[in-house]
């Protein structure tokens, strides 16, 4: 009888201690999971900070790995670049005017963080005059992590405030030309040919 008690105890105190145990352990991956994820948000609003609220381009390698791959609007989809594309792309935007921006929100989860964020444009050239949007220009941008690095980039605009948007106006104002211009051009000839009859019978 006491040998049972006592194998009652000792598996009871095993039990426990394996519960402990794997608690901790669990505690543990939870810890490491939040810190890899609050690390990776902060990566990417210093992105943000040195790349496009200042200039401060040069740190681009500190953020994006050596080839990403960007989800852009157009055909720019599922393209492999190298790092210092986002650098040429934040100089571009620089030598035409003033940049500056506030982070809204982060949201974060496995190895992606999504951040939603306003940017703001203070044109100098004429060309920086056509990309400038009034009230600033809303953007989500998501990245994939991986060791520290930004490995994948997808680039959500909210181009109908921008004037991205004319060139579809000029696409529908130029078929809308297209089709009107040919039954006028058809009706141009048939005139001219009837004109050519009556003037023979006239003859």
């Amino acid at each position: 009888m006491i040998l049972i008690t006592r194998a009652k105890i000792y598996n009871s105190a095993f039990c426990w201690l394996l519960s402990t145990v794997l608690f901790c352990f669990h505690c543990q991956v939870q810890a490491n999971d939040t810190y890899i994820l609050e690390k990776n948000k902060q990566i990417a609003r210093n992105f943000y900070n040195d790349l496009w609220f200042s200039n401060n381009t040069e740190k681009y390698d500190k953020y994006v790995a050596d080839t990403y791959v960007v989800h852009d609007t157009g055909d720019r989809k599922n393209v492999t670049e190298h790092a210092i594309e986002q650098k040429h792309i934040a100089d571009f935007f620089w030598k035409n005017g003033d940049l500056s921006g506030d982070i809204q929100y982060q949201i974060a989860e496995g190895d992606l963080v999504a951040t939603k964020w306003r940017g703001f444009y203070e044109p100098k050239t004429m060309l920086g005059k056509l990309l400038a949007v009034e009230g600033g220009m809303q953007i989500i941008n998501v990245f994939r992590f991986k060791e520290g690095k930004i490995i994948e980039i997808w680039n959500h605009r909210h181009d109908i405030d921008t004037p991205q948007t004319m060139k579809f106006t000029v696409k529908g104002f130029m078929f809308g030309l297209l089709v009107a211009l040919v039954p006028t051009l058809w009706a141009i000839s048939l005139r001219r040919r009837l004109k050519r009859t009556l003037d023979r019978y006239d003859a």
